[in-house]
């Protein structure tokens, strides 16, 4: 049975995950402001408690790699790293944005959908952004970019697009295309599952 524990801490959300053969078995979030440095090792704890596991019944660490709050990521890839350090096993990391598109894909009905867009906020109206296809394929680069009404126009004429994340609300209003639907969250660990699964495996 893979076990693996899932660390997500890019945004404003902190949680934490377990995963067994190929599921989501336990699961902790805190959207308390600033306690990401206080609740991420207490989650993980929690998490192997509640299965009654310990960090040596499990075969890899998995954290988000960004792009996200820059003392949020310290403090995931902190933990990871410890854990690992601390235990021999090994690290993988996922990209948010990758976690995003795989949480699109079990929160919303995405059958009619062309194209993903991700967007973790980065103040005024700016956000870090790729597009992806439905099947998580990312067919951008990974890069800033500020939002104006003219915003990934090339993708939205060729059909519906839907915007996901906690940049994706600001954007609402601004691209007015019809084609385009916007889903205002937070990337979660138990999301991280299909991009880690993985990156295991390679």
């Amino acid at each position: 049975m893979e076990r693996i524990i899932l660390i997500e801490t890019s945004t404003a959300l902190c949680s934490a995950a377990l995963a067994e053969d190929g599921a989501i078995t336990a699961y902790r979030e805190s959207s308390a402001p600033k306690a990401h440095a206080s609740l991420t090792a207490v989650f993980i704890q929690e998490i192997l408690t509640e299965r009654g596991i310990s960090l040596s019944d499990c075969d890899a660490v998995c954290v988000s790699m960004g792009p996200g709050s820059y003392t949020g990521l310290r403090v995931g890839v902190s933990t990871a790293k410890g854990l690992c350090f601390g235990s021999g096993k090994p690290l993988i990391a996922v990209g948010t944005l990758d976690t995003l598109v795989a949480q699109a894909s079990c929160e919303t009905d995405i059958s009619d959908i062309r194209f993903i867009v991700p967007m973790i906020d980065a103040r005024r109206m700016e956000v870090y952004s790729a597009v992806f296809t439905p099947d998580g394929k990312q067919i951008t680069d990974t890069a800033p970019a500020i939002i104006d009404e003219s915003s990934f126009s090339e993708y939205l004429e060729q059909g519906p697009v839907l915007f996901i994340g906690d940049g994706a609300g600001k954007c609402d209003g601004v691209i007015r295309h019809p084609n385009a639907r916007f889903q205002q969250c937070w990337p979660k660990a138990s999301s991280m599952l299909s991009p880690a699964l993985e990156a295991y495996k390679e």
